[in-house]
């Protein structure tokens, strides 16, 4: 039987945050397409490394969070257990990398990548937050 017997809340949360990290990747990869190259070459050398850093940093906390949120409907729709779920290995990962949000007030970086990188970084915290709350109810 299904943790999620009787239980919908959860799980249209999960859902819903789920759509909202997948719409903003689709945004981010828009980005990235089709802007960010002409931003870069406007950008001085060290300038251009950071933003190849940042960009980098914005797809690991996307790449995090979408990964823990299929483990957690996962264990929500019965196909693994919530012990599986909870694992180390299926815990966010990233935290090092991606709590630093010190490129969003970066006024050199590029205003649309700033906007980005700090909703992604907002999403990230989010669930950080969701994966700990998930862990001690284990």
């Amino acid at each position: 039987m299904s943790e999620q017997s009787g239980v919908t809340g959860p799980v249209t949360f999960m859902n819903r945050t789920y759509e909202e990290a997948v719409a903003l990747l689709v945004e981010v990869r828009n980005y990235l397409a089709h802007h960010e190259e002409a931003e870069r070459e406007r950008l001085l050398p060290l300038e251009r490394l950071t933003v190849s850093l940042e960009t980098t940093r914005m797809t690991a906390m996307l790449t995090h969070v979408i990964a823990w949120l299929m483990v957690q409907k996962a264990a929500a729709a019965g196909e693994i257990t919530r012990a599986a779920a909870t694992a180390p290995e299926n815990r966010l990962g990233g935290r090092s990398v991606c709590l630093d949000d010190s490129a969003t007030q970066d006024e050199r970086m590029p205003a649309r990548l700033r906007e980005l990188l700090s909703r992604c970084h907002r999403l990230y915290v989010r669930v950080s937050r969701l994966d700990q709350l998930v862990a001690q109810e284990a």
